[in-house]
């Protein structure tokens, strides 16, 4: 396997093929949304990954990091630091740094920063086998509505559920975090 090129976008790095690379988080393509608080994209806006996607969020409290919703297959996450509210099946979770939480495919969920500073969250989640039409799914939940994070009607199609929605500016969190540091 060779070692891919990263290819610069102006708002960080990004592979520009397939293959192994290193890519320190604050080199990398940072998105941030005002809604949805900040994501980094380690392989891109492309999804090169196609196997398992990862995901890094920082979201300040109030922010959930999308809709609630489920995804065919499974969902992991890991609590980096701050605190966050889990809306999981209908209930609401109050997690803190190093709780993991698994999602099983078809378990309804998402996160919401809570507490007095960021969250951040490390995020996992398989990209292969998802049948067709069914890879997503954002149910309408009074929960999650209440958070800011909820579709008014069910739908299975992202871009309904995310109408309206703030564009996502390429850019770092607005925030003092441990990779900000010149080092």
């Amino acid at each position: 396997m060779n070692e891919a090129n990263l290819e610069q976008t102006g708002a960080g790095l990004i592979p520009a093929e397939e293959g192994w690379f290193v890519l320190n988080v604050r080199d990398a393509l940072w998105v941030t949304g005002e809604t949805f608080g900040s994501v980094c994209l380690f392989d891109g806006p492309n999804e090169l990954f196609t196997q398992v996607g990862y995901r890094l969020r920082v979201l300040m409290p109030g922010q959930p990091n999308g809709m609630y919703h489920h995804e065919a297959n499974q969902e992991d996450f890991l609590v980096l630091a701050g605190e966050c509210l889990l809306l999981v099946e209908g209930e609401e979770r109050r997690l803190r740094a190093w709780d993991f939480v698994h999602c099983p495919g078809g378990t309804d969920h998402i996160f919401v920063g809570a507490g007095t500073g960021p969250c951040v969250l490390f995020m996992a989640g398989s990209r292969e086998n998802w049948p067709e039409g069914e890879g997503l799914f954002y149910p309408r939940s009074e929960l999650a509505l209440r958070h800011g994070a909820g579709v008014e009607s069910e739908t299975p199609d992202a871009s309904v559920a995310y109408a309206g929605s703030p564009e996502w500016q390429p850019r770092p969190p607005d925030v003092d975090l441990p990779w900000a540091e010149n080092g």
